[in-house]
C-alpha cells in the first residue's frame, strides 16, 4: 500500500467532467480533507473546470470520453491507490464523512472491500434533505477485488454474491440539479440511457406501464422515498423523477415501434 501524507487516508478519488465548473472546486476541496489525491478525468471542458480543479489540488487525466463505466475504469487505472473513492462532480464530502472515512483507515487497511454511502439531495435554494430521499451508493472500494464495469452506459459496481458492502453512517451531499428546469433535462437523457442501456422489457408489459405506471412512480419516489417531507418543492422533485421513470418505459416502447417497422419496411 502507498504511503500518504500525514493526515490524509492512502485513498485516491476520481472524478469524471465535462464542463462542471459550477461546483468542481467545491467537489476537490471536500475531498481531499480525506483523501491523499483528487483526479480529474475530464473529456474536453471548455468552461473553467480545469482551472478550477487544479487550483484546488486536483490532477487532470485527459480522456475523450469512451462511455461512462469506461471513463470510471481510467480514473481507476489512473490513481496511486489500490482504495478509491468514486464520485461525480455534484457531489460534495462534508467533514463528518471525511472524519468517519479517515477513521476507516487509522490502523492499517479497512476491512471492506466496498462501502456504501448514503447519499442525500441538497436542493438548489435550501438546506440538505437530512433523513429523507436517501440513496445509497457503493462508492469507497479496493480496485484490487473490484472494478467498474466495462460499459459504455451502465458505471456502478456490480458486487460479485460473496460480497455485501458495509455501510457509513454520514452521508454525501448530492446537488444533483440547478433548477427543475436542469432535473427535467437529466431525467430526459437518463431516460433515454436506460431505453437503450436495459433489458427490453415486451410490449405489452410497457404498453401497462405508460398507462398505469405513472400512479406507482409516484408512490415511489414522492410517498415511499420521503420527498413530500421536503414540502411542495419536495413533492414537485418527486414528480419529475417519477416522469423520468415513466419516460423510459415510453422510450423502450418507441424502441420497439421503431424495429417493428423497419422490418416491416426495410430499405431498399
Amino acid at each position: 500500500m502507498v504511503h500518504s501524507p500525514a493526515g490524509k487516508a492512502p485513498l485516491s478519488c476520481y472524478i469524471r467532467t465535462l464542463n462542471e465548473e459550477r461546483r468542481i472546486a467545491d467537489v476537490v476541496r471536500a475531498a481531499l480533507r480525506v483523501a491523499d489525491e483528487v483526479i480529474v478525468v475530464d473529456s474536453g471542458s471548455t468552461d473553467r473546470t480545469l482551472e478550477l480543479a487544479v487550483a484546488e489540488g486536483a490532477r487532470i487525466v485527459d480522456q475523450p470520453f469512451l462511455g461512462q463505466g469506461f471513463q470510471k475504469r481510467v480514473g481507476e487505472d489512473a490513481a496511486r491507490h489500490d482504495w478509491l473513492l468514486d464520485l461525480d462532480a455534484d457531489e460534495v464530502v462534508p467533514p463528518a464523512l471525511a472524519d468517519e472515512i479517515a477513521a476507516l483507515f487509522a490502523q492499517g487497511e479497512p476491512s471492506g472491500p466496498v462501502y456504501a454511502l448514503p447519499m442525500i439531495i441538497c436542493p438548489p435554494d435550501g438546506p440538505a434533505w437530512e433523513g429523507f430521499s436517501i440513496s445509497w451508493r457503493n462508492k469507497l472500494y479496493d480496485r484490487r477485488r473490484l472494478r467498474m464495469p466495462e460499459h459504455r452506459r451502465y458505471d456502478q459496481l456490480e458486487l460479485p454474491a460473496d460480497v455485501a458492502p458495509q455501510r457509513m453512517a454520514n452521508p454525501i451531499h448530492h446537488f444533483a440539479f440547478r433548477d427543475i428546469a436542469n432535473l427535467v433535462a437529466k431525467m430526459n437523457g437518463s431516460s433515454t440511457r436506460g431505453a437503450e442501456g436495459s433489458k427490453r422489457k415486451g410490449r405489452a408489459v410497457l404498453a401497462l406501464r405508460i398507462l398505469f405506471g405513472m400512479p406507482a412512480y409516484m408512490l415511489q419516489h414522492v410517498v415511499m422515498r420521503g420527498r413530500w417531507r421536503g414540502g411542495l418543492y419536495g413533492v414537485a422533485v418527486g414528480t419529475v423523477l417519477a416522469w423520468g421513470r415513466w419516460l423510459r418505459d415510453v422510450k423502450m416502447y418507441e424502441l420497439h415501434r421503431r424495429e417493428q417497422w423497419h422490418r416491416r419496411n426495410p430499405p431498399k
